[in-house]
C-alpha cells in the first residue's frame, strides 16, 4: 500500500476516532490516559461483536422457546387423542362384556342341555356295554368337584363325557380286535363272524344326521358314539360266536404228541395223512368238551376205536377217539368244558392218548390253531 493511501486511511480514522484523553480520578489522585484513533477501532470492533453475539444468542433462544411451546401443544394434543382411545375401548369393552352378560343365561342354558343330551346318548351307549368282562372298570366315570362353581362343574361334566366316550371307542375296539385276531390265528375270517351282536338303536341308524337329530347333540359326538357301538356289536358278534367255535382245550396236564399233517403210519411206516392233533396222558385221563353243542355220535369207528363226536353249530364238528370210556349219549347237549369221555388205547392205537379233530364244513382243520387260537382269547 503506498504512502498516500496510508496516509488517507489514517486520517479518515482520525476524523472518525480523534484522539481522546480519559481522566479518572480516585481519592486524592488523578490519573490520565490517551485512547488514540487506533485503540478505538479496537475497542469498537470487540463492543460491535458483543453485541451481535448477544444479538444471535437471544434470537435462538427466543426460536427454541417458541419451538418448545409448539412441540408441547403437539404433545398435549397426542395425549389427549390417546386417551380418547383408552377410554372409547374400554367403553367397547364394557359394551361387549354387557352384551355377553345378557346372552349368558341364554348359553349356559343350551350348554347344560346340550350335556343333559349327551349324558342321556352315553347312557343308552353304556347300556350296551353291560355284561362285557372289564367294561365296568374301563368305563367307569370320574367324579366331578362339587365345589366347583356351576359353569365349570358343566364344562368338567362335558369333558369327562368326551374322556368317557373316547374311552368307550378305545375299549370296544381293541377286544373287537383282539377277537379278530384270533378268528385269523385259527384260519378264519373274522368278517364271517362279526356283526352279529345284540342289536342297537345306536348302530340302526346309518346316518350320523340322523342320530344327531335322535339324540339331540352334534354331529361329531353321534358318530364317536355310533362308532364305539358299532365296535361293540363287531365285538359281541365275534365274542358270541367265539363261543360256538372249539377253542377249548379236550384236556389238561397232558403232553401234546403227533400233530396235524402229512406223517409216517406207525404201523406199516408209509407216508400218511394225520388229520388231528393226539394228546399223550395216563389211562382215563378226563377228556372234555371243546366248545357247546349237541353229542351227534358215540359209537366205534374203524381205524378210531371209541368215539364222541360233538356238532357245535356254523358248521363245525369235533371228533375226540381212542376213548376207554364215553361219558355222554347221542343227540345230549353238552357245554364247553364239560366232561365227556376218559382217555384209553382203543382202535389203531400204539398207546394211550387223544386223537383230537377239528371240521369245519366237512373239512378236516387243523387243531393246533384253534388252540392256539382258544389260548390267545383265553388271555386276553
Amino acid at each position: 500500500m503506498s504512502k498516500t493511501s496510508l496516509g488517507r486511511l489514517g486520517g479518515w480514522m482520525e476524523s472518525i476516532f480523534p484522539e481522546r484523553q480519559l481522566y479518572i480520578r480516585s481519592g486524592t489522585e488523578t490519573h490520565g490516559y490517551v485512547l488514540s484513533p487506533g485503540k478505538q477501532l479496537v475497542l469498537m470492533v470487540l463492543v460491535s461483536a458483543l453485541i451481535t453475539w448477544l444479538a444471535i444468542s437471544t434470537g435462538f433462544t427466543l426460536f427454541f422457546a417458541a419451538n418448545h411451546g409448539a412441540g408441547s401443544e403437539n404433545q398435549m394434543r397426542m395425549m389427549k387423542a390417546q386417551s380418547e382411545r383408552w377410554i372409547a375401548d374400554r367403553q367397547a369393552r364394557l359394551d361387549m362384556a354387557t352384551n355377553q352378560a345378557t346372552a349368558n343365561s341364554g348359553s349356559l342354558e343350551q350348554l347344560a342341555k346340550t350335556v343333559e343330551n349327551r349324558h342321556q346318548g352315553l347312557v343308552t351307549l353304556l347300556k350296551d356295554f353291560k355284561g362285557v368282562p372289564g367294561a365296568m372298570a374301563a368305563l367307569a366315570p370320574t367324579p366331578i368337584d362339587d365345589s366347583l362353581p356351576p359353569v365349570e362343574r358343566i364344562y368338567s361334566v362335558r369333558a369327562e363325557q368326551e374322556r368317557m366316550v373316547a374311552q368307550a371307542e378305545v375299549f370296544a375296539k381293541t377286544r373287537a380286535e383282539k377277537l379278530r385276531l384270533a378268528y385269523r390265528l385259527a384260519g378264519l375270517n373274522p368278517q364271517a363272524f362279526a356283526g352279529s351282536g345284540t342289536g342297537s338303536p345306536l348302530t340302526s341308524s346309518k346316518d350320523n344326521k340322523v342320530l344327531a337329530s335322535f339324540l339331540g347333540v352334534d354331529e361329531d359326538f353321534a358318530e364317536r358314539i355310533r362308532n364305539a357301538a358299532m365296535d361293540l356289536s363287531d365285538m359281541r358278534g365275534l365274542q358270541n360266536n367265539a363261543e360256538r367255535i372249539p377253542f377249548g382245550r379236550p384236556t389238561v396236564g397232558t403232553r401234546e404228541t403227533s400233530g396235524f399233517g402229512v406223517r409216517f403210519d406207525p404201523f406199516n411206516h408209509r407216508p400218511k395223512m394225520h388229520s388231528g392233533q393226539d394228546f399223550s396222558g395216563a389211562y382215563l385221563t378226563p377228556i372234555y368238551s371243546t366248545a357247546p353243542g349237541i353229542i351227534s355220535y358215540v359209537g366205534v369207528r374203524t381205524g378210531y376205536g371209541n368215539v364222541v363226536e360233538i356238532d357245535h353249530g356254523n358248521g363245525f364238528k369235533t371228533r375226540y377217539a381212542h376213548l376207554a370210556s364215553a361219558a355222554v349219549r347221542s343227540g345230549q347237549r353238552v357245554a364247553v368244558d364239560q366232561r365227556i369221555a376218559s382217555m384209553g388205547n382203543t382202535g389203531r392205537s400204539t398207546g394211550t392218548h387223544l386223537h383230537y379233530e377239528v371240521w369245519q364244513n366237512g373239512r378236516p382243520q387243523n387243531p393246533a390253531r384253534f388252540l392256539k387260537a382258544g389260548d390267545y382269547v383265553q388271555q386276553n
